[in-house]
């Protein structure tokens, strides 16, 4: 069928044709936006699951729906190198410049003051500008040095601002277990104090299945945070994601067809993307068979292998290979460090840098004390795959 109107779309955080199984955690987010413009804050969100269930996909969802009721918002990425004032200065500028206004209110040109200062706060060469004087407004304070009392005071005049234009405001921070401690503890902290006194600002947070407990230790009062288990797409509704793309396009799956690619992406929505685009570009069409998803399936692992497991794998040194591979003879459940290191005739503390570092490049996670698992489904059976130099 003609590739140039294929539906499916593989790719980190790129929303499908059909967003399904997700409603339960929109209707929360859209609940909770309409509370917080009349000043019923609740509490943040925080999604956590496996690399492939589509957290990202969620999370740029819900900033879909702040633009769409003409929220301020920041959509954020940790782990890029940058810091968080700087990854949150630069991603309220845009939605700011597009509010400057000489018509604006008092706490809108507060907070842009406030802004200003937060800029000057990591880059003192930068300059920003809203169009405005805002010599004779009051604010600003936000470039004390300390990331806490900086960042409360821009989050505060925002709500403030978010308030006075009758909005709110949304921070939402991707790949959150790679904020350095005092990062986290301090969204943790702002996120409380907003809840406290029904500011405007909704926080949600995405990240692997360690996100919960890195947050609980940063603060223990995170634990009351709305923690949203990010899985599979259910049984019920996972024939949707293939099925709704298609028929957009005036083309169908037979019930077989669709069975082979559920079953080979184990429900994962990334996977089901991959195995769809490979089987609509396979297919002759309109109706794709049993054969054409058979063969999308194949041409699917490889792409697979070649790029989505192959770019982990190579970020491994040699020895983090050989501790992946004794790993991979548990599957993808999990293994005992122990068990691992017995494997590999050493003992577990001269394996902890090792374990460290495979856990800092996002590899693996620490589901529970003594046990280590891959953050991404099927890296076992990747691993398998691979001849051992």
């Amino acid at each position: 069928m003609d590739p140039v109107r294929n539906p499916y779309a593989p790719g980190a955080g790129r929303k499908p044709a059909a967003l399904v199984g997700r409603d339960e955690a929109l209707k929360a987010w859209a609940t909770s936006m309409k509370r917080a413009e009349i000043n019923r804050t609740d509490q943040p969100f925080v999604l956590y699951g496996l690399r492939g269930v589509g957290k990202t996909v969620l999370l740029s969802e819900f900033r879909r729906n702040t633009e769409k009721r003409e929220w301020i918002y920041a959509q954020i990425e940790a782990g890029s190198g940058k810091s968080l004032r700087e990854l949150l200065g630069e991603a309220l500028y845009a939605p700011l410049v597009d509010l400057a206004r000489p018509s604006a209110g008092k706490k809108l040109l507060k907070a842009l003051k406030t802004a200003l200062s937060f800029k000057a706060s990591y880059d003192t060469t930068g300059v920003w500008s809203f169009g405005l004087d805002l010599s004779r407004i009051s604010g600003g304070g936000a470039d004390t040095g300390i990331l806490e009392t900086d960042l409360k005071k821009l989050v505060h005049d925002l709500s403030g601002a978010a308030e006075e234009e009758g909005v709110g405001l949304a921070i939402l921070v991707d790949e959150a277990q790679d904020l350095s401690a005092e990062e986290l503890a301090t969204l943790c902290t702002i996120a409380h104090a907003a809840a406290q006194d029904n500011w405007p600002v909704l926080f949600a947070f995405a990240g692997l299945p360690s996100l919960p407990r890195i947050m609980a230790e940063a603060r223990s009062y995170a634990e009351r945070f709305q923690f949203m288990n990010i899985q599979q797409l259910d049984n019920a509704v996972v024939a949707e994601a293939l099925t709704i793309p298609a028929a957009q396009e005036d083309a169908g799956w037979d019930d077989d067809a669709i069975d082979v690619v559920v079953d080979a992406s184990g429900r994962y929505p990334y996977f089901i993307q991959q195995f769809g685009q490979e089987t609509w570009n396979a297919a002759t069409g309109p109706q794709i068979s049993l054969t054409d998803a058979k063969l999308g399936v194949s041409l699917g692992n490889a792409q697979l292998d070649n790029g989505f497991f192959r770019a982990r794998w190579d970020r491994a040194t040699k020895s983090e290979q050989a501790y992946l591979r004794a790993m991979a003879l548990d599957g993808d459940e999990g293994s005992s460090s122990g068990e691992v290191a017995s494997r590999l005739a050493r003992t577990p503390a001269s394996l902890g840098p090792t374990r460290a570092s495979l856990i800092a490049k996002g590899l693996v996670y620490a589901p529970e004390h003594g046990v280590i698992a891959f953050t991404v489904p099927g890296m076992a059976a990747f691993i398998g795959r691979q001849v051992a130099l």
